[in-house]
Formats: structure tokens, sequence, C-alpha cells
């Protein structure tokens, strides 16, 4: 059964940088197209970044475009979301997801993903 599993999270300082690792088990990264979500204490859970198949399309939410950087390295199984210039409304757990197997776009909706990671968590505060 494929499996994905976070990490990478921890305490940080606002204007650090963190990076966030997804890496798949059971399966073939190549096969399925990544998102990254976020929920915070009382929130709803967002979609902050995807990644397709190829790695040719991407997507990032308006309030970590220019700071978030998402990848995959297939020789890794593994994606990447590298974090920069962390705020403190960053804060959160962050989930690795995957679309169903062969879908080939991302999407930034949750519902469109079958397969999630157990969370890592992210805190940024002085």
């Amino acid at each position: 059964q494929v499996q994905f599993v976070e990490s990478g999270g921890g305490l940080v300082q606002p204007g650090g940088s963190l990076r966030l690792s997804c890496v798949v088990s059971g399966g073939t990264l190549r096969d399925y197209a990544i998102g990254w979500f976020r929920q915070a204490p009382g929130k709803e859970r967002e979609g902050v970044s995807c990644i397709d198949r190829s790695g040719g399309s991407t997507y990032y939410v308006d309030s970590v475009k220019g700071r978030f950087t998402i990848s995959r390295d297939s020789t890794m199984s593994t994606s990447y979301l590298q974090m920069n210039s962390l705020k403190p409304e960053d804060t959160a757990v962050y989930y690795c997801a995957a679309r169903p197997k062969y879908a080939y776009v991302c999407k930034a909706d949750s519902k469109d993903y079958n397969h999630w990671g157990q969370g890592t968590q992210v805190t940024v505060s002085s």
C-alpha cells in the first residue's frame, strides 16, 4: 500500500526557513500529482501548493507566493516544500497529499486527494 510520510517541521523564528519533505513508499512518486496543505488551530485545511506529475506545472496560494517553492525528485521518491521568509501566520500542521494514481494535474482542493501523510508541525515564533 502506498504511503506518504512528511518530515522537516519544527520551530523557527520569523524570517527563517524550513524545508519539508514528503517521501513515498510502496509506490512510485512519478505516478502521483502532489499537494501540500496546512491546517492551523480553529481553521479549515488550506491548499498551500501543488505540483503535477511531470513537475512542469505548479500552484501556490497567494499568501505564500514568492516565499515557498514546491519541487519533486523522482529519483529520491521525495517531494519538497521549501519555505523561506516564514511568518507567524504560517504556523500550522503541514500535510503532504497525493491525487489518485495516474491523475496528471494537481488541484488546490483537498477533496481531490485520497492519500495523506500524518502531518508535520511548523511553528513560527520568536
